[in-house]
């Protein structure tokens, strides 16, 4: 029902402090990675990975570059969302042979859109391309959060990290790939204090404009 939703985003906090003691299991984690996997980008074209690093000896050595913010070691996991480096033409025909085959579209449908969309990655520069993945890796974001408090998982988004230090540790330079977001998921810690503090939101009228 939405009411569970709205109680489930109620319950939601940017978690400060993990239990290490506990982890979220295989299903938990099947869900977030579904989640992810199914989050909407644009033309459904996918620049976006998300890498899950469980190693706790990997995960210190990524502290330093996190600012050294203890969720990063504390959670069960930490998710990184990255981007592709640059979008080839092939990254366009792995989507509409996808397309063709689960769907059956014919090729002759199917043409004018995958030289369209070619089209479009071309005309952008590899910048351009990056924070225009950038963009459908917050939407992903979003996507786990809200499915995080729904399976009352807790998570804690993060920008402030150093992107290159976390591509260097996690060798993503070799997978084409690039650190952007950071989302650390497990089980609040009891003594966290800020889970406990009231959610501090504008007035719902003011937020929300109806014309």
């Amino acid at each position: 029902m939405p009411m569970d939703i709205i109680e489930s985003l109620q319950w939601r906090y940017a978690t400060k402090k993990f239990d290490p003691t506990q982890h979220l299991s295989s299903e938990k984690l099947h869900t977030l990675k579904q989640a992810f996997n199914l989050t909407a980008t644009s033309f459904g074209l996918q620049t976006i990975s998300m890498l899950i690093v469980e190693d706790t000896s990997l995960r210190d050595q990524l502290l330093p570059a996190a600012y050294n913010q203890g969720q990063i070691i504390e959670a069960s996991h930490l998710l990184v969302l990255c981007i592709k480096d640059h979008i080839n033409p092939t990254d366009v025909d792995e989507l509409f042979d996808n397309v063709s085959e689960l769907r059956n579209t014919p090729e002759t449908i199917l043409e004018p859109y995958r030289n369209d969309l070619k089209v479009m990655m071309k005309s952008m520069t590899q910048e351009e391309q990056q924070q225009w993945s950038i963009k459908q890796a917050y939407i992903a974001l979003g996507n786990l959060m809200t499915v995080c408090a729904v399976e009352r998982i807790d998570s804690c988004p993060m920008e402030g990290f150093d992107r290159a230090q976390f591509d260097a540790v996690l060798k993503l330079k070799q997978k084409e790939l690039k650190s952007v977001l950071l989302l650390p998921v497990g089980y609040r810690a009891e003594d966290d204090m800020f889970s406990s503090f009231k959610k501090v939101r504008k007035n719902l009228n003011d937020a929300v404009l109806v014309i």
